[in-house]
């Protein structure tokens, strides 16, 4: 049971980072359309391994050009940089993909062709540019609000808990699309009781560790705003396509992500800050 997790650990790393799973470990680890699809369970602890990552460069960073405006957009910039690196810009491709498919009043069909469409338009571009500035600002301030240490360990949070809302599109959502090619076709049944329970152990883990490690800062926000933002996204999909492709997952993932930011940032100001 342990190893087979651990199998499936690395597969999602393979799938989700630029990490390498190469040579006589990627022929342990294996691979098949059912292991790709039981690795859904690892999603969030794939966050684990990428909110580390930001969370450290941007530690790092704010140690060299200090906590203060300029030094945490610096921080802001780099562990982002550091993100998207890491990733390949995964899913900041698939909000660029359902923005353009879902920017304007198309029919369903129309809206999964411009999905396909390996170019990006003008819904895509500004969707990106949008969340990134978003992203870049929440960070800056709650850097002055809760400290430069609170906002390294809620970038861990982030993209612990903004990896498991897809989870709950594919529990819940059919897959559409064209299967046979699509990328997102191990995802095309819907994921078990099982490997939510797994992938909410891995966010449960997480939060535990915010709570022990950081200052009294309102996790609790950004866990709602992670979800409200997964339900808005839940909703669109429902309307306008009748369920999720894999763009529509990178989104979610996007989406959750800036909820949390902005739950952070919502609850510290109701409360004045003061969490440094």
């Amino acid at each position: 049971m342990i190893v087979r997790g651990v199998r499936h650990f690395l597969l999602a790393l393979q799938f989700f980072t630029r990490i390498p799973v190469r040579g006589r470990l990627a022929a342990w680890v294996g691979y098949s359309p059912a292991m790709l699809r039981a690795s859904a369970a690892h999603f969030p602890g794939v966050g684990w391994v990428v909110g580390t990552w930001c969370g450290a460069v941007f530690a790092l960073a704010i140690h060299i050009f200090g906590a203060n405006a300029a030094g945490a957009a610096l921080a802001a910039v780099l562990s982002t940089a550091a993100g998207v690196w890491l990733t390949g810009a995964f899913h900041e491709d698939g909000l660029a993909d359902t923005a353009d498919a879902l920017g304007g009043h198309v029919s369903r069909e129309r809206a999964l062709e411009i999905m396909k469409d390996s170019r990006i338009g003008s819904y895509g571009t500004l969707a990106v540019l949008l969340a990134l500035a978003l992203k870049l600002a929440l960070l800056v301030w709650l850097t002055q609000a809760l400290g430069p240490l609170a906002v390294a360990w809620g970038l861990f949070g982030a993209h612990v808990t903004s990896r498991t809302a897809p989870l709950l599109t594919i529990a819940t959502l059919p897959h559409i699309g064209d299967t046979a090619t699509s990328k997102s076709k191990p995802l095309a049944d819907r994921i078990g009781v099982a490997a939510l329970g797994v992938a909410g152990l891995w966010c449960a883990a997480a939060l535990a560790v915010l709570v022990w490690a950081t200052p009294p800062a309102p996790w609790w926000a950004g866990v709602l705003g992670a979800l409200l933002g997964w339900s808005w996204m839940w909703h669109l999909l429902r309307r306008r396509l009748g369920g999720f492709t894999g763009d529509t997952l990178g989104a979610t993932q996007q989406l959750a992500e800036l909820g949390w930011w902005l739950g952070l940032a919502m609850a510290s100001a109701l409360v004045g800050g003061g969490f440094a």
